[in-house]
């Protein structure tokens, strides 16, 4: 049977996945066929290996059956590197992709070969479709790479030049086996590389400069130098959480502006989450030109309800970031007033958790109720807990949202002066110690003159730890200057948390005494 029937064998299989170490025999012999007709070289079996290694994710084979008939090498890169004129030798460490980049904004394509016994079924388009694939499951620019001229040699006199040659290819006067289908594939031309991989006789060296600009990302200048410092290990989580000062504005428009300012702030440290502190938007109360009475100020600070809302959605979308939005006094259906944490996630839902205690000035000033519900909310970076304030103060409330699996702990806060701030404070890293969670506090400095109890703020953010050999020796992983507008920033990692549940000095969850006590939890 030739390889070509194979496929005609209603019982074969084509099947296109990431490439595994006991493949690198059969795709050095697959490369070693693919290059026979020209100078070139397949690739070692350390070479592939190295290509596996460096990214996993980003090698993929095609397979019938057992047998290998197509192989696509990628990795990621910067763009300011991938985007200028270089070698083929210098950006794939010599073939290895020892220059993968996981902070790296482009996907780079070194490698596209099909068993010539193949052609025909369009396994080269399949190959493509799984690094567009990738490329926007990363979140990338797009994919860069450098072509080859395979006919160029045979056909420079007829048309001149490399670049004349292109343009012909590019109107469609000429067609090249190569450039051709990749043009077809929304690639485009951005320049010709001298010497890329001299080693090309067919192309005569060079190399055609090529991109494909994925579609999910917005336009952006490529030119703008990207940070290369401040890297995260894969298994972290990042959370910046906001030292918020509290200022007289004098539009929804102004206030919205300053909360992006920090979102964009902690996304651009690549943050999963940034939090505000409790009573967020009673600035809003200073656009009105005389106090409010406590009524007036919740009816007025409700009206902005729908537009805060649309607003923080849609920055955790643009931002691709988990927003943990302060809290909102908001008049709920039922005619109460409630003290509501809405929560922003970067796929675009929203969620809410309602102040389940409101302190006694809550009471009086406000007018405002405690709700009744208290549940884990699900992110992309695992369940996690709002409190807001005085409930960090009621340890039945945390161990009820650690049963159902939390690890992280938010608590935006409002508190006035310092003894106020070190009960919410002890009391978050008693909640972070007794149920081996991390802990984030954020709360808010400055003055609101003309709004009714946001006379003096004081607060030092934090973001709280376990005390044990894993976590920082004091339990905070990141702290801030008392009564600064400022942020915080730290990664915390659910997996030593869980390695400390089980296997710590002390194991709070795990000793707890099932047999003499347990929360029995009546809300909703």
């Amino acid at each position: 049977m030739s390889n070509t029937s194979r496929l005609a064998n209603t019982k074969s299989r084509l099947e296109v996945r990431n490439a595994r170490l006991s493949d690198v025999p059969a795709i050095c012999d697959l490369t070693e066929r693919v290059y026979a007709d020209t100078v070139m070289k397949g690739y070692t079996q350390g070479a592939v290996r190295g290509q596996i290694n460096n990214f996993p994710e980003g090698q993929f084979v095609i397979v019938v059956g057992s047998k290998v008939v197509g192989y696509c090498v990628t990795f990621m890169v910067d763009g300011r590197r991938a985007l200028k004129a270089h070698t083929w030798a210098a950006i794939t460490g010599n073939g290895y992709a020892a220059n993968h980049d996981p902070e790296g904004d482009w996907l780079y394509g070194m490698e596209v070969c099909v068993d010539p016994d193949y052609r025909g079924y369009r396994l080269g388009q399949r190959l493509y479709n799984a690094r567009k694939k990738l490329c926007q499951e990363k979140g990338l620019k797009g994919i860069v790479f450098a072509g080859r001229l395979p006919t160029l040699s045979k056909r420079i006199k007829k048309f001149g030049s490399v670049e004349n040659y292109i343009e012909q290819v590019q109107n469609k006067k000429a067609r090249d086996p190569v450039l051709s289908f990749q043009l077809h594939n929304g690639f485009e031309v951005i320049g010709v590389i001298k010497g890329y991989l001299p080693e090309d006789h067919h192309s005569m060296g060079y190399g055609i400069h090529m991109v494909w600009r994925n579609p999910k990302v917005g336009e952006g200048d490529s030119s703008v130098r990207k940070k290369a410092y401040g890297g995260r290990l894969p298994d972290t989580v990042r959370i910046g959480t906001v030292q918020y000062k509290q200022r007289r504005v004098r539009s929804f428009e102004e206030f919205v502006s300053f909360v992006a300012y920090f979102v964009d702030v902690v996304a651009e440290y690549k943050g999963d989450f940034v939090v505000f502190p409790e009573m967020l938007t009673l600035q809003l109360l200073s656009i009105e030109d005389q106090e409010l009475t406590p009524a007036e100020s919740i009816e007025a600070l409700t009206k902005y309800t729908p537009r805060f809302k649309e607003a923080l959605r849609d920055m955790a979308l643009r931002y691709n970031i988990n927003i943990i939005a302060g809290s909102h006094p908001t008049r709920v259906d039922a005619g109460r007033v409630e003290n509501i944490s809405y929560v922003f996630l970067r796929d675009g839902s929203i969620h809410q958790q309602t102040k389940i205690h409101p302190t006694p000035n809550e009471d009086y000033w406000w007018n405002i109720e405690g709700g009744e519900s208290l549940n884990a909310i699900l992110t992309d970076c695992g369940p996690i807990g709002v409190l807001i304030c005085y409930d960090a103060e009621f340890p039945e409330l945390v161990r009820h949202l650690v049963d159902q699996g939390i690890q992280i702990l938010f608590v935006p806060f409002c508190t006035d002066e310092r003894q106020s701030y070190l009960r919410v404070r002890y009391c978050c890293q008693a909640r972070a110690v007794e149920n081996q969670i991390y802990v984030v506090m954020s709360g808010n400095v400055g003055n609101l003159p003309n709004v009714a109890n946001m006379d003096i703020q004081y607060a030092q953010s934090c973001i709280l730890t376990p005390c044990d050999f894993p976590f920082a020796r004091d339990g905070i992983a990141a702290d801030t200057t008392p009564n600064v507008e400022t942020v915080a920033i730290a990664d915390v990692r659910p997996n030593t948390l869980m390695a400390a549940r089980n296997s710590g000095t002390v194991k709070n969850l795990r000793d707890r005494r099932h047999d003499l006590y347990h929360l029995h939890w009546t809300g909703q």
